[in-house]
């Protein structure tokens, strides 16, 4: 522990050492923009060559490469023109192409991702402070995109070997109301925005700064352009890198919205008897108000989630807990504001388990209210829900509060606590649970970064080892990586409201990452990653229980087509004999092995691409043999899918496992808000089927028209079956 503690230390030293002596030139100045104010707004119909508003702005500077040839100009011109009125903030964008004819667009859902296609974003800091921001993004068809990003989107990969993924810090899910619209031609296509200020956060008064930067992609290069230049690990997250906006006087606008849905139900269970098709209707909705224009009181009553899609089917290889994400809107906006922890492994707020049982049943929810956003530098969260009882699983009514406060100091720094208290508003008395925790970063120059966090929490029945703790350093900057942490969790700490991917560890772990551009079309590489990490978890008495040491290097070639090689060397400990997918016992005991890792895929802006993972190697003891492949197949603008099948052929000494999981996502964007989707699943090792269809006319902010399907099967028969219809509508009570 003192050694993994030191070299967190020392290379936090480091990364501040370097950032402080040898800043690169070209990112030591960030560029300046100026927002200018109009007495008439410009027309939001995507045409900005011949619109005399815009016209009259002159635009912003040049854009820089950050892809592929970093640090070169590129290599076709943009301009990008910023006004804003008492209402709103206009951004204006002529995309000039020199060959129109080959602009992608690889998906028009809303939020679908813009990084295949041609398509520009921009991000606002409108507190200006390098670490929090609004993203904003559109294709040449017009398709909304907005996110969240708070603590400049560091979250953390998944540690279990199951589960892929990054987390935390970037919230796609926030849905904002504002107008967008494009248009193409033969310079290349334009696009125009429109975003209410009562949408986002910012503080009123005269000379206003804000944090800006652009990014626009011209996928027929693979290009990657930003105007204020971006070191090539970085993109639009990287808040405290963005340019400065000047220029903005503002004023609240003031914002009051009532968010009613009506919804009707129909369902049948065909696991019992007799089968009944049970119908429910519901009212319910959401009221949010503006406090200050910074501040937002969010009241929600008979919270409803039916539109929202289902989880991905995961099967548990391991003897630890799967972590499912959280997907549910309301707790999805400004979910950042109550993260602390180590996102994935020790969460200490996990939104899920409000309204969600332990065995994935749905519980209710009556209601609650949150007040979030910030008073000057400190960021400030308040949280309480309430949950009905649901008797046949033995829960009782339910109370959920969380309060988070955080204060931010210069270069990325910030201090703050975390209060977490649920309480069972039943007749058992000690049905309460309470987690506590400080937590605090060091932002050591543009380079380095020290966090950690120390928690406790107080259970009946629990009074000894009942805390948490991790230190973590970061070095980051021109391709380098360098990582150190070491975590610690209690054998008694208990945070119920909280996710533990595994109890009762200590844990360091290393990471060194390299990004090299080799020189210009050198054998069509594009850039090399080599890397290593490394990670270990021992028990308190000092067993180790899981080791995971990786050997890679990713070979990125200039058409957008990448190899991954790698070796993986692991240790597992099984402290209890285990049951394996439920079918076959491990049995207590130390397994040592290898295992190839090799990673494939192709471009994925063509209308056909292809992803693939193999790992081969040995596993508990035996041999494992997992291929994961997906299909993607894109018809026109308007058709994607995704077909994936995920087989896992495992040979132990005491028998072996087939284990099968097979996804297929299929989309068709009728327009950028009118979408009809479908997520067809298969587990074999539950032997069964389901299919989430849904149907989406979106008005404002993900509210409209919903029809949603569900259906899980066997191969003979129904298990059970739903069909729901839900409309919902924003009243702007003041506008």
């Amino acid at each position: 522990m003192r050694k993994a503690i030191f070299l967190a230390c020392l290379m936090g030293w480091a990364g501040g050492l370097s950032a402080q002596n040898g800043a690169d030139a070209s990112f030591a100045e960030r560029p300046v923009a100026k927002a200018v104010r109009v007495d008439a707004p410009p027309a939001i119909d995507g045409e900005v060559r011949n619109d005399p508003v815009w016209q009259a702005i002159p635009p912003i500077g040049p854009l820089t490469q950050s892809q592929p040839h970093a640090g070169q100009p590129a290599t076709e011109p943009t301009e990008v023109r910023i006004a804003y009125d008492a209402q709103n903030l206009y951004v204006a964008v002529v995309a000039y192409d020199s060959e129109p004819d080959k602009l992608v667009v690889s998906d028009a859902r809303r939020d679908g991702s813009l990084d295949n296609a041609d398509a520009v974003l921009f991000l606002l800091d409108t507190y200006h402070d390098g670490q929090n921001g609004f993203i904003f993004g559109t294709n040449v068809l017009g398709t909304e995109y907005d996110a969240q990003v708070d603590n400049e989107g560091l979250g953390n990969f998944s540690n279990n070997r199951q589960q892929g993924g990054r987390i935390g810090g970037f919230n796609l899910n926030w849905d904002a109301t504002w107008t967008v619209r494009t248009r193409k031609g033969d310079y290349g296509w334009s696009a125009e925005f429109a975003i209410p200020l009562r949408t986002l956060r910012y503080r009123s008064g005269d000379d206003q700064t804000w944090g800006f930067n652009f990014r626009r992609n011209i996928r027929k290069n693979n290009e990657v352009d930003y105007w204020a230049p971006m070191p090539i690990q970085f993109d639009l997250k990287r808040v405290s890198l963005a340019g400065t906006l000047t220029g903005l006087s503002l004023r609240s606008p003031g914002n009051l919205k009532l968010i009613p849905y009506v919804l009707a139900q129909a369902s049948r269970d065909y696991m019992t008897t007799p089968v009944e098709t049970k119908l429910r209707p519901e009212l319910g909705g959401d009221l949010k108000y503006s406090i200050t224009p910074s501040l937002t009181l969010d009241l929600t009553w008979n919270t409803d989630f039916a539109q929202v899609e289902v989880d991905e089917q995961q099967i548990n290889l391991d003897r630890f807990n799967l972590f499912f994400p959280e997907k549910r809107p309301f707790f999805l906006e400004n979910a950042g504001f109550f993260a602390v922890g180590s996102p994935g492994e020790v969460d200490l707020f996990f939104s899920r388990r409000i309204g969600i049982g332990p065995s994935g049943e749905v519980v209710p929810i009556i209601g609650g209210a949150r007040l979030s956003g910030k008073v000057n530098r400190t960021n400030l969260g308040l949280l309480s829900m309430f949950t009905e009882a649901v008797p046949e699983s033995g829960m009782e009514r339910q109370n959920y509060s969380v309060a988070r406060a955080s204060y931010e100091f210069a270069q990325r720094s910030a201090v703050g606590g975390l209060f977490i208290n649920r309480q069972g508003l039943g007749e058992t008395p000690d049905d309460w649970n309470r987690t506590w925790a400080l937590d605090g970063k060091w932002g050591i120059g543009k380079k380095g970064l020290i966090a950690g966090f120390w928690a406790g929490t107080r259970t009946p029945g629990i009074d000894a080892n009942d805390h948490a703790w991790r230190l973590q350093s970061r070095y980051e900057w021109n391709g380098l990586i360098l990582n150190a942490a070491y975590t610690q969790v209690g054998e008694g700490f208990n945070p119920e409201v909280g996710f533990l991917q595994r109890t009762a560890f200590r844990k360091p772990e290393l990471l060194i990452f390299k990004r090299i551009r080799p020189p210009e079309n050198r054998f069509h590489f594009l850039e090399f990653r080599p890397h290593t990490s490394w990670r270990s978890y021992y028990n308190f008495d000092n067993f180790l229980v899981t080791s995971f040491w990786h050997i890679d290097n990713h070979w990125v070639f200039y058409s957008g087509t990448e190899f991954h090689t790698g070796i993986n060397f692991t240790v597992e400990g099984v402290v209890d004999t285990f049951l394996l997918a439920g079918q076959v016992t491990v049995p207590s005991g130390t397994y040592r092995h290898r295992e190839a890792q090799l990673v494939f895929f192709t471009n994925q802006s063509k209308p056909l691409w292809v992803r693939t993972r193999f790992v081969l190697g040995g596993f508990f003891g035996g041999k494992r043999y997992n291929s994961n492949v997906t299909l993607g197949l894109r018809l026109g603008d308007r058709f994607t899918s995704e077909f994936t099948l995920n087989r896992n052929d495992i040979f132990l000494p005491l028998g072996d496992v087939t284990t099968n999981i097979f996804r297929s996502r299929i989309s068709y964007s009728f327009t950028p808000r009118m979408y009809l989707q479908a997520l067809i699943q298969y587990n074999s090792v539950i032997a069964s089927w389901s299919a989430n269809v849904r149907f989406g006319w979106l008005q404002d902010a993900n509210t409209g028209l919903f029809v949603v399907f569900n259906e899980g099967r066997t191969m003979l028969e129904p298990q059970a079956r739903s069909f729901t219809v839900k409309y919902t509508r924003v009243f702007d009570l003041l506008h």
